[in-house]
């Protein structure tokens, strides 16, 4: 053979006898913690030690997790079809116009609040709809109809109906107790991406963006977006805190985390009051309350006649301290206690008057004359 054959025979031999040197050594090795059995194909996933010990942040996601698992289930996808006029050229020219019915398709999000089939949602998800239907958290497609809305809040109610039918419903929290800093998650389709979920936190409560007649909104930073109206804010317990407002302001057009929710006593509320009458009817006791300058004491400020407040006896000039034991300092403290009640309910005045403490004063909300 020739000089470079037997070169390269002798090579290929040292490869091999190195490769199987190799081989034994890692075999005798013992306690090398990281040698791990290589399997069959090197694509497939592994793990090289188990998960164990302490992780806050594996708790912390354990947590989020259940949560959105919790809720999902009443968690519904609203498809709406509207119509309307629009203006088209009547001849090829353009010389003439006429009007044509277009078809508009819609989609948003719900929450089931009541096992008979009752679904809250934002009243502009709905609004102008011939044709309805929700889609369950299982993909079951269902008929609805509107029992009612209140244009004051967005908020409106939808009813599902199938044989033999139970829905799993959302338990709901208690939105007046919940704190800024807390977590909040929002759940819903926003474009069209079913049972999406986005995790932020409790920016601020009691926003007032003038977008809507009356607002008490739960401000957050986690992502609500077009799709996501009428969707759930839930807390780490999975309970429901607030109805998703995805109705744009002019932060959320710069992109700066900014969204809204309709806290869910008020919701509830509204809901119940909806499904009872067809309406909300917003409760009242016939009362304004304002301050004299920034730091001053609440007052009441005007009382009209033959209402809850005038035959409880209230007067303008009195400064009210507490409704129902709760601390209020401004005129939206006062509203959002009285709101978060129904017409036909009770509620106690905690007043002081010429600086001297009156016993409490108990009125009978009625329902309020107009617009809040």
């Amino acid at each position: 053979m020739k000089r470079n054959q037997w070169i390269l025979i002798g090579f290929c031999g040292l490869m091999v006898l190195s490769a199987l040197f190799s081989a034994v050594h890692r075999k005798s090795s013992p306690g090398d913690e990281s040698s791990v059995e290589i399997p069959e194909t090197r694509f497939s996933p592994r793990q090289r030690r188990p998960v164990s010990g302490d992780n806050p942040a594996r708790d912390f996601g354990d947590a989020i997790a259940d949560a959105i698992e919790k809720v999902m289930p009443s968690v519904v996808v609203i498809q709406t079809e509207k119509v309307q006029q629009k203006k088209v050229p009547g001849d090829p020219f353009g010389f003439t116009w006429r009007w044509a019915k277009e078809s508009l398709e819609g989609e948003g999000s719900g929450v089931i609040i009541d096992e008979r089939g009752y679904i809250i949602t934002s009243w502009h998800v709905i609004s102008g709809a011939e044709w309805i239907e929700v889609i369950l958290h299982d993909g079951t497609k269902l008929p609805a109809t509107e029992v009612g809305h209140d244009r004051s809040t967005d908020l409106a109610v939808l009813k599902v109906e199938g044989k033999g039918m139970s829905c799993p419903t959302v338990e709901f929290g208690d939105s007046d107790a919940v704190r800024v800093g807390e977590v909040a998650i929002a759940i819903g389709s926003p474009f069209s991406l079913q049972s999406s979920a986005t995790v932020g936190h409790v920016s601020q409560k009691g926003r007032r963006v003038q977008i809507l007649p009356y607002e008490d909104f739960i401000q957050t930073d986690a992502a609500i977006n077009e799709g996501n109206s009428g969707g759930p804010l839930i807390d780490v317990d999975g309970r429901l805190i607030g109805i998703n407002a995805a109705i744009q302001t002019e932060a959320q057009k710069k992109g700066v985390g900014i969204a809204f929710a309709i806290p869910a006593n008020l919701s509830m509320v509204v809901a119940r009051s909806i499904i009872e009458t067809g309406k909300h009817e917003w409760p009242w006791v016939g009362a304004s309350f304002g301050k004299e300058g920034n730091a001053g004491d609440l007052l009441v400020t005007q009382v009209w006649r033959d209402t809850p407040a005038a035959r409880a006896g209230l007067l303008p000039g009195d400064t009210v301290r507490k409704v129902n034991g709760i601390n209020v300092y401004n005129q939206y403290d006062v509203y959002r206690v009285i709101f978060n009640h129904s017409v036909g309910e009770k509620v106690r005045f905690t007043i002081e008057r010429d600086k001297k403490k009156q016993p409490e004063v108990e009125l009978l909300l009625e329902e309020f004359p107009g617009t809040p």
